[in-house]
Order: C-alpha cells, then sequence, then structure tokens
C-alpha cells in the first residue's frame, strides 16, 4: 500500500509564504500526474495546481502569479511553493498522484493565513 505524506503546513500571517512537500512511501513508476487540490470548510475540493511527467502545469487562475509546482522524479516528491498568501488561501491542502495503476491522495496538510 501506498501512502503520501504531506509536510510543510502551519499558519502564515498575510503576505507570507510557505512550501508544502509530498513524498511517497515507497518507490512509484509511471506517475502521470502529480498535483496538489484544496478544500476550505464548507466548499468542495478544488484543485490549485498540476505538473505532468513531461512537466507541463496547470494552475488554478485564483493562485496563478503566486503559487509553484514542481517535482522530483528520483524522489517521487512534489513541492507547492506558495507566495504572496492571502486568507482566502486557508484550507487543507492535498497532493494526489496519478498513475497508471489508479490514484492516491495524502491526508492533507491544514494552511492558515492570518489577515
Amino acid at each position: 500500500q501506498v501512502q503520501l505524506v504531506e509536510s510543510g503546513g502551519g499558519l502564515v500571517q498575510a503576505g507570507g509564504s510557505l512550501r508544502l512537500s509530498c513524498a511517497a512511501s515507497r518507490r512509484l513508476f509511471n506517475i502521470n500526474a502529480m498535483g496538489w487540490y484544496r478544500q476550505a470548510p464548507g466548499k468542495q475540493r478544488e484543485l490549485v495546481a498540476t505538473i505532468t511527467d513531461g512537466g507541463s502545469t496547470n494552475y488554478a487562475d485564483s493562485v496563478k502569479g503566486r503559487f509553484t509546482i514542481s517535482r522530483d522524479n528520483a524522489r517521487n516528491t512534489v513541492y507547492l511553493q506558495m507566495n504572496s498568501l492571502k486568507p482566502e488561501d486557508t484550507a487543507v491542502y492535498y497532493c494526489h498522484y496519478q498513475l497508471i495503476m489508479g490514484d492516491y491522495w495524502g491526508q492533507g496538510t491544514q494552511v492558515t493565513v492570518s489577515s
């Protein structure tokens, strides 16, 4: 069984930065895409950013220019650099790996941005 473990969440003031990391518990192959999603209280889970095995990225409009997704294929790790954070970025952030054999989700890490 594969586990994805996120780290890097926390409390930050508006305008600050955080860097999230997500690592798999064992070596994985054929990862098509990695991504980050978030879910705020009372809202549905939404896509934040994705990155393909070829390095193509996609961002939600609300985070473009502020967040950067990257991946380290050798370490099966995906990162999310979050700058210029806003209170509306407050949510639980989940990493997601899309493999040929199926999808995997992390347990989530809380990001809280104070005004």
